[in-house]
């Protein structure tokens, strides 16, 4: 069972989106819409819908500050951009704020099918994932650290800090996990439950925004910037660079070329 909030305040686009939508779900489904900002926020707090389809220019708030607040309560929602602005900077936020996809208006309803299918099946793998380890997880807390949330929360504080500081290094996850005093694979599973992504994402996420300054503000060819980010391996670095950003380290900077010169489109 899928719940998905269609946050537009167009009332035609509205309904172009809810009748693709409607042709994906299942009976169970539930869909619901939303017409400002601030009314997907107070929708996704109480109903806590698995994927949202977000619009950027909304009233009251926009799609990108609605985006923000919603993480903050529901950092696993599966969130996409609709929307007909190309400005390189939304896309840049976007990216920042774990968005799943950045689409642009008008998009065609069988593209936005494969991208819809693509987020529920995102949405299936965390519910896998989470089934088959929060009770593991629940077990440990008590047998192998019984210490509370609270404390849990000072590790997992520190350890952002450090790997903050010290991302650009060749970071393992045995190293960060020696820091607080914690068994790594321990760590590894209060790390996931407390930020929402595992150690290796949140060190790559870190990674790849760098390489996007270094791509946009020196003329670093893409394996030098690889080393500058602590990637051992050129190759891996445009693998994690493409599974983050959808695109090569090359169109990257093509696009920001692009946008700094007035250009308006993100198409090749």
């Amino acid at each position: 069972m899928h719940s998905i909030l269609i946050v537009e305040d167009e009332e035609l686009e509205l309904e172009f989106i809810e009748t693709v939508i409607r042709e994906e779900l299942q009976p169970e489904d539930t869909l619901l819409t939303a017409q400002t900002g601030a009314q997907a926020v107070r929708i996704a707090k109480k109903r806590r819908p698995d994927i949202i389809i977000m619009d950027l220019m909304l009233p009251e708030m926009d799609g990108l500050e609605a985006i923000a607040e919603i993480r903050k309560f529901a950092p696993d929602t599966c969130i996409s951009i609709l929307t007909a602005y190309t400005e390189f900077h939304y896309a840049q936020r976007a990216i920042s704020l774990r968005v799943f996809e950045y689409m642009l208006k008008p998009i065609k309803p069988s593209d936005f099918k494969v991208i819809l299918k693509r987020m529920m099946e995102s949405v299936e793998e965390g519910r896998a994932y989470a089934k088959s380890n929060v009770p593991q997880i629940a077990s440990e807390t008590i047998a192998k650290n019984g210490s509370d949330g609270a404390e849990q929360q000072s590790f997992i504080d520190e350890s952002v800090r450090y790997i903050q500081k010290h991302f650009k290094e060749r970071l393992t996850l045995q190293m960060v996990a020696s820091r607080v005093y914690m068994n790594a694979q321990y760590f590894s599973r209060v790390f996931k439950r407390e930020t929402g992504v595992t150690f290796t994402e949140y060190v790559n996420t870190l990674k790849i925004q760098y390489a996007c300054k270094l791509l946009e503000t020196t003329n670093y060819p893409a394996y030098r910037i690889s080393s500058e980010c602590g990637f051992t391996d050129p190759s891996y670095f445009n693998r994690v660079f493409f599974a983050q950003m959808n695109m090569t380290p090359k169109k990257y900077k093509k696009i920001f070329r692009m946008a700094q010169d007035g250009g308006n489109s993100l198409e090749e």
